[in-house]
């Protein structure tokens, strides 16, 4: 609230910003917004896969104790695998954090830049972030494929094939290369608005 009782334009923009999260689609179907749904889905799903991933680490080390406090017995693949799951978690809940807006980022800039110019920044920073991302999944797939084609084990008396938890990097990196893709088609077909960020920007207490 400002002095005079109305309410602060800066503090509306960032409480809509952050209330919003994903924003759905505007009017308009067709194959985009066919696309844009249907890339928010997986990457939704893939959210909901890093959870359980997450739990069954957690139900593992659980495990773990027991075994190793009350039973006395050696652990054999507990730690290699809540590692695993930790990695996976990882990399398969990147769409998911792009597509809520989760990464970390400094939106002052956005609310203050007049609609243009949040576009054109907006823009590029998907642009740059797509770029990025397609480097590293190529990177991650080479990874994958080289424990792939040598049947590389983990060093460890468990020995899981290490292409498993290779393979979540490509898939969840490669994946979050999708929702950067269904953010730029959404932003440029006026689906969603740059940043989130409704309205012009604030300058000098209004907009």
């Amino acid at each position: 609230m400002t002095r005079d009782g109305e309410a602060d334009p800066l503090v509306e923009t960032r409480q809509r910003a952050a209330a919003g999260g994903v924003h759905p689609p505007r009017a308009g179907g067709g194959a985009l917004g066919t696309f844009v749904a249907t890339v928010r889905t997986v990457s939704t799903v893939m959210g909901v896969v890093a959870v359980l991933l997450l739990v069954a680490g957690v139900l593992v080390v659980c495990q773990l104790v027991f075994v190793r406090y009350i039973l006395a017995e050696s652990a054999i693949w507990q730690h290699e695998f809540v590692t695993y799951a930790l990695i996976a978690a990882t990399f398969l809940g990147c769409p998911y954090v792009l597509l809520t807006r989760g990464h970390v980022n400094v939106d002052l800039l956005p609310i203050y830049l007049p609609y243009r110019a949040r576009f054109a920044l907006a823009l590029l920073a998907a642009a740059l972030g797509l770029t990025f991302c397609l480097l590293l999944t190529w990177q991650g797939f080479l990874f994958f494929h080289d424990a792939w084609t040598t049947g590389e084990t983990g060093a460890t008396i468990w020995a899981p094939p290490l292409w498993i938890p290779r393979l979540t990097m490509p898939l969840g990196i490669g994946l979050m290369c999708l929702q950067y893709v269904a953010d730029i088609a959404a932003l440029l077909s006026g689906r969603e608005a740059p940043f989130g960020i409704e309205g012009d920007a604030i300058a000098g207490g209004h907009r």
